[in-house]
């Protein structure tokens, strides 16, 4: 009975969120142009796809040759407007992911407003105004039209094979999809065969005018998230080293599979993604790390929660000094990176304005 309620709600939000689509469709809803180079990165799943890794992955490509900005949401925020993003904003002001952004890229501009036109016409007005926006999460946000539109969906959940919220984890129907230009098929394994790729491009169903990319997530070393109280900050993963695994994000399966490599002591906390972590979560985090046997022992947590960690006052010594976060960059399959990254660049070098590049005629 539960399923099948589930099930109706799922009808009727896609006749809700189809309802919303096609007035764009019929222009009843418009979608507002802008005459600098837009690369929107998003997704149709509810979280989990790598997002903000292939967002840092592009501001890294363009940020040495021209001048950057990233404009998000800033989903959670305790905020609201148009708001510049610092390295010593606060979480509650601008979001995880964009200060995490930020304190990645010191010298690129990221910004959060959740009405996107108002957000890329503040960046443009200023006076050192960027020379490209990227829009973080803005696949649904269709009233910025971007000149690159990159839609995200995992290797091991394929937006094809899943289902409307709230029964599956869909924004909206799959064949949405129809609106990327580019789509990432992410957290791959390093290598995949010739017929599955094959298979998988049928299965999305890619037309002419897409392209389509594998992906992968590469981990590097560990890095404290307290620099300062710890004395050796060089850890590695290593047969007889437990682990306390924290995570407040969508899908921690991977990340656990790699702490797997190194150590199978991996006891683990999950919480929701997003997570703000109170002084109750951090005594609980404490008990389960001193109830853990052995002197050697340490706490592992992602990146975009080691923002969120750093945010808190109320973290005792002994925690401080055994928290480590492990930085993740993404990486694409069969050599293809160089032809996504000459892409974005011929893009954002050559066009001044989106709209014949993002009607799909220089992607045959």
């Amino acid at each position: 009975m539960k399923y099948l309620f589930l099930k109706l709600l799922s009808v009727i939000y896609g006749i809700i969120v189809g309802l919303r689509n096609e007035l764009f469709n019929l222009r009843l809803l418009s979608s507002k142009e802008f005459d600098l180079p837009i690369i929107s990165i998003g997704n149709i799943t509810v979280g989990g796809t790598g997002k903000t890794p292939h967002t840092e992955y592009i501001a890294n490509l363009l940020k040495s040759k021209f001048k950057v900005a990233v404009l998000s949401r800033g989903y959670k925020r305790k905020t609201r407007g148009f708001l510049m993003v610092e390295a010593t904003s606060k979480v509650r002001q601008v979001g995880d992911e964009p200060l995490q952004i930020k304190n990645k890229f010191k010298d690129i501009f990221v910004a959060v407003d959740a009405n996107r036109v108002r957000g890329i016409k503040r960046l443009i007005d200023m006076p050192d105004k960027p020379s490209v926006v990227l829009l973080d999460d803005a696949f649904q946000h269709q009233y910025v039209t971007p000149g690159i539109n990159i839609l995200l969906t995992d290797y091991n959940h394929l937006i094809t094979k899943d289902s409307l919220l709230p029964y599956g984890r869909l924004r909206e129907s799959a064949s949405n999809k129809s609106r990327a230009t580019i789509i990432i098929v992410t957290k791959c394994p390093a290598e995949i065969k010739p017929i599955d790729e094959r298979i998988i491009t049928k299965e999305l169903e890619i037309r002419p005018y897409q392209n389509l990319y594998f992906s992968r997530i590469k981990y590097e070393p560990l890095k404290p998230v307290f620099s300062a109280d710890v004395a050796n900050q060089k850890v590695e993963l290593t047969e007889g080293l437990a682990v306390l695994m924290i995570t407040g994000i969508a899908n921690p399966a991977s990340l656990k599979e790699y702490i797997k490599i190194g150590s199978h002591d991996i006891h683990e906390m999950s919480f929701p993604d997003h997570h703000v972590f109170t002084s109750k979560d951090i005594d609980t985090i404490k008990n389960k790390f001193d109830a853990l046997p052995g002197q050697k022992k340490i706490i592992i947590t992602t990146e975009k929660d080691m923002i969120r960690f750093r945010d808190l006052d109320y973290i005792p010594d002994i925690i401080r000094q055994s928290l480590y976060f492990i930085p993740v960059k993404i990486s694409f399959l069969n050599n293809a990176g160089k032809e996504f990254d000459k892409k974005i660049i011929s893009y954002v070098k050559e066009n001044k304005g989106n709209f014949n590049f993002y009607s799909g005629s220089n992607w045959a």
